[in-house]
């Protein structure tokens, strides 16, 4: 089977290695011998994200006739990972990428997965997975919010996960008490560590994961310790592809193109990795399908988080309190476009550094574009999530630069005002805003009580550190929140358009 043979197609087949020849032509497909792959990687949340990025370039190298001791497993430690393992082993594991350019719809289905661990309590399947000493690089997408850091960005070992993991290092919770427990087993029997590659949207992502994982071992075996701190690595990368949630629009989508995906990914017509170029175990070569190899990650990563993801939180709490549905709404509205690239020209692109190959400004018309997309159905609510780790990953780093330098603050602490009014749990209009983070109910509790005392919402310590104690940043964000119960968003907006200040 080294190269399919494309013979009478049927539509709408369920999504199968079988039903791979006969899905209609224009579904791309793999072309390579799937069932002569073997793993090299585990990669752990296996959400839209991955399999429309990491896995994608995998499988482009793939198609070249490269990288084919790299396939991936995957795993996870959550509840929701056990469905995705059933919907993905039914279907062998095969994802459908829908492409969505404002030019045209294009899909392709990807093979580069050929597995999926059972997730199980104690974590005993993964475990195993990553000692086998095949596996020479373990990848994650956990969320920004998954790698128990304090307000300080140390690793908080008190959080009752890390706890767990202390007591029980044979049976752990989570994915990085799973990982020190397998390097301990590598360790035990002569075997190499593996490369730990996060690929979430945290600056500095391979930096805080060695930051977790050694901290973790350090805490029962300091011996481990060392030799993961020695011995492994833990490269930093920047990821980006604006990637929707998969919802009856998507299965729909993939249905209208003729097969029948239980999880269906769409995404935009852009991707972009760069990795710092540390593995202690070797590595695909990803260059050749379009990723950047580097040692200078730094710059890139803080363009982007700095621009895109914190942009992100720009549009998206405004546009949730107006009830906009997507991000390209957003975007189609002038009030809101133009906040978003005033507070992006005043206030983040001045603390941003060029890259090879673009300007801050460049960038800025880049993400705007690519925001603006029509096709990308990316929900305000899926950028809104988890505000408490967006906003403290993406948007107080600039805060603090600006505080630092003296220079303006007014639309961040316009930005930090619309979260906590959002928080809230109303729109403008009245209408009710469903739970949207995993601290919901305090966010909550906490934005009622600031409707009258703006200074409760910056006493979460978790979030905002010593940002309370800023006169200048209190003065700018309690202005800003008055006028959004006072006045509405819209008003305040435009307030903020004619002068920049409340």
């Amino acid at each position: 089977m080294d190269e399919l043979t494309h013979t009478t197609r049927v539509t709408n087949l369920p999504l199968t290695q079988a039903n791979l020849p006969h899905l209609p032509d224009a579904i791309a497909r793999p072309t390579y011998d799937r069932s002569a792959l073997t793993a090299g990687i585990v990669h752990i949340g296996l959400g839209n994200f991955h399999r429309g990025h990491q896995a994608w370039y995998l499988h482009k190298l793939m198609q070249q006739g490269l990288a084919h001791d790299w396939a991936i497993i995957g795993a996870g430690v959550r509840a929701g990972d056990a469905k995705m393992r059933d919907k993905l082993l039914a279907q062998d594991c095969l994802t459908t990428l829908i492409e969505l350019d404002p030019a045209g719809t294009s899909a392709e289905v990807i093979g580069s997965m050929i597995g999926f661990v059972p997730v199980a309590e104690g974590n005993a399947p993964l475990i195993a997975a990553m000692s086998d000493p095949a596996i020479r690089i373990v990848s994650l997408t956990v969320t920004e919010g998954g790698y128990y850091l304090n307000a300080t960005g140390a690793l908080d070992l008190s959080h009752p996960d890390l706890q767990h993991d202390i007591a029980h290092p044979d049976a752990p919770k989570t994915v990085f008490g799973a990982m020190v427990a397998a390097l301990r087993t590598r360790r035990a029997a002569g075997h190499a560590p593996f490369t730990g590659q996060s690929c979430d949207n945290l600056q500095g992502n391979g930096a805080i994961l060695r930051q977790t994982i050694v901290g973790l071992a350090r805490a029962t075996d300091p011996d481990l310790a060392d030799w993961i701190e020695t011995q492994s690595s833990f490269p930093n990368a920047m990821v980006d592809c604006i990637v929707p949630a998969t919802g009856e629009a998507e299965l729909a989508r993939a249905r209208a193109l003729g097969v029948i995906d239980a999880v269906p990914v769409t995404h935009e017509n852009f991707r972009q990795w760069v990795i710092e170029d540390d593995f202690c175990a070797g590595r695909p070569a990803w260059e050749i399908v379009g990723a950047t190899l580097t040692q200078d990650v730094h710059s890139f990563e803080a363009m982007k988080i700095r621009m895109l993801n914190a942009g992100h939180q720009v549009l998206a709490n405004a546009g949730e309190l107006l009830g906009l549905p997507t991000i390209a709404a957003c975007m189609e509205d002038a009030q809101i476009a133009a906040f978003f690239r005033k507070v992006q020209t005043d206030e983040i692109a001045p603390h941003v550094q060029p890259v090879p190959g673009m300007t801050p400004d460049a960038y800025l018309d880049l993400i705007a574009r690519r925001f603006s997309n029509p096709q990308i159905h990316d929900t305000t609510r899926r950028v809104a999530f988890d505000g408490a780790s967006r906003h403290a990953g993406f948007v107080l780093p600039i805060l603090r630069d600006s505080l630092a330098k003296g220079t303006s603050i007014s639309g961040l602490a316009l930005t930090e005002a619309l979260w906590a009014r959002m928080c809230h749990g109303t729109r403008d209009d009245g209408s009710l805003i469903d739970p949207n983070d995993p601290i919901w109910p305090d966010l909550m509790a906490t934005a009622q009580t600031a409707r009258d005392t703006p200074k409760a919402w910056l006493l979460q310590k978790q979030i905002y550190g010593d940002l309370a104690s800023n006169p200048h940043f209190g003065a700018a964000f309690a202005g800003w929140l008055s006028a959004l119960w006072e006045n509405g968003t819209r008003a305040t907006l435009s307030a903020y358009l004619t002068d920049g200040t409340i």
